[in-house]
C-alpha cells in the first residue's frame, strides 16, 4: 500500500494524526507544497541541486580510483620493478586469476585463447579442465579481448590495462555508495558523507590496492550499483518508463555480479531473505519484489549457462529459495488480507512452506546432480556458529503500530536497514565479507545524520520541533561531521601519500627465475596452494593444485599434497605425489616450522590431527591421537639420509625455499 493511501486511511479509520514529519516527507516526494501548489523556484532549486550533486559524486569517485592507484605505486613502486615482481606482487588466488588474462593475451588468436581456458590440462597436473565452468574468469577473458582490440599496445602495457579497470571500479563503487545514501536521504549531502567515510575507512571497506585481482573487487562495485537500483525502486510514484529503466539496471548489475564472484548466491541468497522478511512484513510492494527475485533468478541462470552449466550454482539454496517463494505465492494468494490474526495463520504458514519447499527443491537438485562442491562452505558456517540457523516470528505489534511505522519508515530505507543487519551478522562470522558491510553501513549511518525522519524523531522527543530546527540540523549536523573527518584524517592521508617504499622479495625472485631456466616447460610442480599460483602465473608450469577451493576432489588432491608437511614416510610422500605426475616438490620453511598461529591452528598441527597423529609441543592432544612412527618429512628430507635421497634430490635451495626432484621411477 503507498504512503498516501495508507495516511487516509490512517485519518478515517483510525482517526491517527498524521506526524508533521510524514506530511514533508510526502510533499518532498512530490515536489509540490503542503497546499499543492507547484514551485518554480524549488524546480530550479532541485536542478542545481541535482547537478551539483552529480558532479560531486563523480569528482569523488575519480579522486578513490587516483588515491587507491597512488597508494598501490607507492608501496610497491610499481612503475619501476621488474616484470617477475609485478607477477609475484599478485598474491595466493589473485596470481591465478591473472595468470589466464596473461594466457589470453600470450595465445595466438582470441580463439586459441579460449580454446586453452575451456581445454586446460596447467591448472591441474593430469586432469583436462574447463576453466570458464569451474572459475569466475570471464572478466579477465574480456579484458583480453579489450586490451587486443584497441590501439592501446604501444601506449599502455597489459598490467596497468588491467589494474587502472580495477581502480576505476573504485570510482564507481563510491558514486553507486553516494546516491544510495543521496536517495535514502533525499540530500547529496549525505552522499557525500557516505564517501568521506568510505575513503576515510579505508582498511576496513577495501582491499583493492593490495589485491588487485580478487574476484570480490570485480564484484561489490556492481553489487553497490544493484543496491543503489533498488533503493530507487522502493521510491514511490515512479513513472512506467522510470520503473523499467530500473528494473533493467537492476538486472544488468545481478548479472555482472553473479558473473565476477564465485560467491555470488550466498549474497544474493541473503538478499532474497531481506525482500522475503520485508515483504510478510507488508512493508515492501509484491510486485516489485516478484520482479527482484524472477531477475535473481534470471541474472544466475544466465551466468550458470555461461559457465558451462556449474553444478554449484544449479545446486545452490538461492534457485531453490526463490523457486519455492513464487510456488508458495502462486499457491497462497491473498495473504495479505483479512482480520490481524488469520493474517498471521497464513504468514506462518506461508514460511513454513517456502522453508520446506526450499528444503525439497534443494535436496533433490543435490541428488540429481549428486554435488558436494559446496559442502565444505556449509561445513565453516557450521564450525563457525555451532549450532544451526535459528527461527521464529518477529513480535507482531499492533495493527496501529505497524501502519505508523509504514509511514516512517520507507520501503527503500526498510530494505537498506535489514540489508545492513543482515550482513551485519554476516561480516561477523567472516572476515573477508566485512568489506561487504562496513561499506554499506556508511552509507547508512550518513543517511540516519541527514534523515528527516531521525532528526524529527529527536526534536519531537524533546519537544523542540519546527520545520526550521528540523531543517537546520539535518544540514549542520553532517557539515559538521564533514569538517571534523576533514581535520582529522586528512593530515594522516597526506602522510600517507608521500610515504615511498618499494616491493622485495628477493627470495621468490631467485626462485621463480631458476624454475624457469631449469625446469622443463611441461614439468608438474607440486607445493603450497599459495606459492603454486604465482608458479603458474610467472612460469608456466603444470600444477598439482591451487588456491581455487570450490571443488571437492581438489581439495582432497590438496590435502594430499600437504602430506609434506605431516609425518609421513618419505615413500608414502613419494607415492603421493607421483599419482599427481609431480616432478619437482617445494617446501617452504615458513610452513614447516610455522609459529604465527597457535598449537593446534598450524598447519602442520592440522594435518597430524587428519592423520591420527600427536602434535608437535608441550599440550594436550586428544586421546585417540597416536605417536607417528616417523619424523615430520619435511624436516627429515634435509638431512640427506639415504632413505630420503633415493626418492628426492635437492636440485634448489635459498633462505625461505627448498625444491626438490622426483626420481622417475622407484
Amino acid at each position: 500500500m503507498k504512503v498516501i493511501d495508507i495516511m487516509t486511511t490512517i485519518r478515517h479509520r483510525k482517526g491517527i494524526k498524521v506526524t508533521e514529519v510524514a506530511e514533508d516527507h510526502l510533499a518532498q516526494e512530490k515536489n509540490v507544497k503542503p497546499d499543492g501548489k507547484v514551485g518554480s523556484g524549488e524546480k530550479l532549486w532541485k536542478r542545481l541541486s541535482l547537478t551539483v550533486g552529480g558532479t560531486v559524486a563523480i569528482s569523488l569517485g575519480l579522486l578513490t580510483s587516483v588515491y587507491v592507484a597512488t597508494l598501490h605505486e607507492n608501496d610497491l613502486w610499481f612503475s619501476n620493478i621488474k616484470e617477475v615482481e609485478r607477477e609475484i606482487s599478485f598474491r595466493t588466488e589473485c596470481g591465478l586469476y591473472y595468470s589466464y588474462y596473461k594466457e589470453m593475451l600470450q595465445a595466438t588468436s582470441i580463439q586459441q585463447g579460449l580454446h586453452g581456458l575451456i581445454y586446460d590440462n596447467k591448472t591441474e597436473s593430469l586432469r583436462t579442465i574447463n576453466v570458464l565452468e569451474r572459475m569466475n574468469v570471464y572478466q579477465e577473458v574480456f579484458l583480453s579481448i579489450l586490451y587486443r582490440i584497441l590501439p592501446i599496445q604501444k601506449y599502455l602495457e597489459p598490467v596497468y590495462f588491467y589494474i587502472y579497470t580495477l581502480f576505476g571500479l573504485q570510482a564507481l563503487y563510491v558514486i553507486a555508495l553516494y546516491v544510495t545514501s543521496w536517495l535514502l536521504s533525499g540530500t547529496w549531502l549525505s552522499g557525500l558523507l557516505a564517501a568521506f567515510w568510505y575513503i576515510t575507512n579505508r582498511i576496513d571497506t577495501t582491499r583493492v590496492e593490495f589485491t588487485i585481482p580478487l574476484r570480490e573487487n570485480w564484484a561489490l562495485p556492481f553489487f553497490a550499483v544493484q543496491i543503489a537500483a533498488i533503493t530507487y525502486l522502493f521510491r514511490s510514484h515512479l513513472r512506467p518508463l522510470h520503473e523499467k529503466l530500473t528494473l533493467l539496471a537492476v538486472f544488468i548489475s545481478t548479472f555482472l555480479f553473479s558473473l565476477t564472484w564465485q560467491f555470488n548466491q550466498f549474497m544474493m541468497l541473503m538478499q532474497a531473505l531481506v525482500l522475503f522478511i520485508l515483504d510478510c512484513l507488508d512493508m515492501l510492494p509484491t510486485a516489485k519484489v516478484t520482479w527482484l527475485y524472477i531477475i535473481q533468478l534470471t541474472g544466475i541462470l544466465l551466468v550458470c549457462v555461461l559457465q558451462f552449466f556449474n553444478s554449484m550454482i544449479l545446486g545452490s539454496l538461492l534457485i531453490s529459495f526463490n523457486v519455492s517463494v513464487l510456488l508458495a505465492r502462486t499457491v497462497q494468494k491473498n495473504m495479505k488480507m483479512g482480520c490481524l490474526l488469520n493474517r498471521l495463520g497464513k504468514l506462518f504458514f506461508h514460511v513454513l512452506m517456502v522453508l520446506c519447499l526450499t528444503l525439497l527443491v534443494n535436496n533433490f537438485i543435490k541428488k540429481i546432480l549428486n554435488l558436494e562442491s559446496d559442502e565444505h562452505i556449509f561445513k565453516f558456517l557450521k564450525a563457525k556458529f555451532g549450532f544451526g540457523a535459528t527461527s521464529g516470528s518477529a513480535n507482531v505489534q499492533s495493527t496501529d503500530k505497524m501502519e505508523i511505522c509504514t509511514i516512517v519508515l520507507k520501503p527503500g530505507a526498510a530494505y537498506n536497514l535489514m540489508h545492513t543487519v543482515l550482513f551485519g551478522c554476516l561480516a561477523l562470522s567472516t572476515m573477508r565479507m566485512k568489506y561487504l558491510w562496513t561499506s554499506h553501513m556508511c552509507v547508512f549511518a550518513s543517511f540516519g545524520l541527514c534523515s528527516t525522519e531521525v532528526w524529527g524523531f529527536v526534536l519531537k522527543s524533546v519537544r523542540l520541533y519546527t520545520p526550521q530546527r528540523l531543517c537546520v540540523i539535518r544540514y549542520l549536523v553532517p557539515i559538521i561531521t564533514l569538517l571534523y573527518l576533514s581535520y582529522k584524517f586528512c593530515p594522516g592521508m597526506m602522510d600517507e601519500l608521500s610515504e615511498l617504499r618499494e616491493f622485495y622479495d628477493p627470495d621468490t625472485v631467485e626462485l621463480m627465475n631458476w624454475i624457469k631456466s631449469n625446469t622443463p616447460k611441461k614439468a608438474v610442480i607440486a607445493g603450497s596452494m599459495q606459492l603454486l599460483a604465482g608458479v603458474k602465473l610467472c612460469t608456466g608450469r603444470i600444477l598439482t593444485n591451487h588456491p581455487h577451493y570450490e571443488d571437492k576432489s581438489l581439495r582432497e588432491r590438496t590435502k594430499q599434497v600437504y602430506q609434506v608437511y605431516a609425518k609421513r614416510s618419505p615413500e608414502d610422500v613419494y607415492s603421493i605425489l607421483r599419482s599427481f605426475g609431480t616432478n619437482y616438490v617445494i617446501l617452504e620453511d615458513s610452513i614447516c616450522y610455522e609459529r604465527r598461529h597457535s598449537r593446534g591452528c598450524r598447519l602442520r598441527d592440522l594435518l597430524d590431527i587428519a592423520n591420527g597423529h600427536v602434535m608437535d609441543g608441550l599440550g594436550e592432544n586428544e586421546p585417540d591421537l597416536k605417536a607417528s612412527l616417523y619424523p615430520r618429512f619435511c624436516e627429515e628430507i634435509k638431512k640427506n639420509l639415504s632413505s630420503y635421497s633415493m626418492y628426492f634430490t635437492r636440485v634448489f635451495q635459498n633462505k625461505t625455499f627448498h625444491v626438490y626432484k622426483l626420481a622417475k621411477h622407484k
